[in-house]
């Protein structure tokens, strides 16, 4: 009888340690702070920092004026930091107002993993490629920290030490290698040729990252490009090339071809990196979603730009959103012609409405479009 008790007080024994095991692993992360790397589709001020500000009506839904987005209104990046709690992320070039206590945004619109050879006035394409991203995260890491311990204002702009180590990294580019290839009239068999050489710049950035403290990954694939109007216009393709949605076959095929890559090169940085948790978010079929089912989740303009002017896709290359055009000889705002973004997909032929963003990033937010499938407030656990 004694040893059939003790049996079972082994076994409730186990149960019980087995239980906190679980519990453990299913313990939200209370990530400290977001340091991010990206493109435009991740900027909140970078660009406009530098560059210019981006004009009305950019930022209009959310901001009620331009707040160095080039959107409407919010950014996935906004609703992922705002899901853990935390602010929405200053852009590091941005000297003006920022707060770093809770990371910090390298991202900048038009920047490509691997550096261009071409300015910003030649290709559109910015010269803070990820390379020079990971250069100002290593420069702030250690000045962060001098100007912390200077106190007053400075201690309460500044990311703590050892939140650094505790941050989600997050990373949303590579879209800008295949359009800055596409745009230079590479054939796609061309761009698909140099897409290895792009991964392992990727591969590097990570794994420098990681040797400043990084351990949780978050990692963005790209988005169907040839569903984007600026690619649409610029690129035409063949009838035949076009699927029922309205996209470029040819272009999608090449992200997906990116994707690919992108996914096989995180399984092996996660045999290098042992210690780091990295997943890859599948933020391709979340965009897709959008615009081949369109009815499922409220849209009903997948394709068209809602801020444009003229053409089958209301965009015009030389006449942005917040551009000036002249007609009867008077200047006009080119603003949005869309009444309802929040029905619309596509905000400038670019990028994004806030709308279709905060729908991606519900989407994503549960792990379902994660591998490994975790919650974004997960996401500091490794799975094998």
């Amino acid at each position: 009888m004694e040893s059939h008790s003790s049996t079972i007080l082994a076994v409730l024994t186990l149960l019980v340690s087995l239980s906190a095991v679980s519990l453990a692993s299913t313990n939200s992360c209370n990530f400290p702070a977001v340091f991010n790397f990206g493109d435009s589709n991740s900027d909140t001020g970078g660009l406009s920092a530098v560059f210019g500000q981006a004009r009305s009506p950019h930022g209009e839904s959310f901001f009620h004026g331009p707040a160095g987005r080039y959107c409407d209104g919010r950014l996935v990046i906004d609703f992922i930091a705002k899901s853990l709690g935390l602010p929405y992320l200053s852009a590091y070039l941005d000297s003006v107002g920022s707060n770093f206590t809770h990371g910090a945004n390298f991202a900048t619109a038009g920047s490509t993993i691997r550096p261009q050879n071409t300015t910003i006035q030649q290709s559109g394409f910015s010269p803070i490629s990820l390379n020079v991203q990971y250069n100002e995260f290593y420069d702030f890491l250690p000045r962060s920290q001098v100007a912390r311990n200077r106190g007053g204002v400075f201690a309460q702009l500044m990311p703590k030490a050892e939140d650094f180590s505790r941050a989600l990294y997050t990373f949303d580019i590579g879209q800008n290698d295949l359009t800055a290839g596409l745009f230079l009239n590479m054939s796609v068999a061309q761009v698909k040729a140099f897409v290895p050489d792009v991964l392992d710049n990727f591969k590097d950035v990570v794994k420098y990252v990681h040797s400043q403290g990084g351990r949780f990954f978050w990692i963005h694939n790209t988005g169907p490009v040839g569903c984007l109007p600026y690619v649409l216009d610029r690129l035409p393709v063949l009838p035949s090339e076009v699927d029922r949605h309205g996209c470029a076959t040819p272009f999608n095929e090449l992200a997906q071809f990116f994707n690919r890559g992108l996914k096989h090169a995180v399984v092996q940085l996660r045999k290098e990196l042992p210690s780091a948790a990295i997943t890859y978010v599948d933020v391709y079929k979340a965009k897709f979603n959008l615009i081949s089912q369109p009815q499922k989740h409220g849209v009903k303009e997948p394709i068209r730009a809602c801020c444009g002017h003229g053409g089958k896709y209301n965009f015009n290359p030389h006449l942005g959103c917040g551009g000036k055009i002249k007609v009867h000889g008077k200047e006009i705002l080119v603003g949005k012609s869309c009444k309802d973004p929040s029905v619309w997909v596509n905000w400038d032929g670019v990028h994004y409405t806030q709308a279709a963003n905060k729908k991606i990033f519900d989407q994503i937010v549960d792990g379902s479009f994660s591998n490994p499938p975790v919650p974004l407030k997960m996401a500091c656990h490794k799975h094998h």
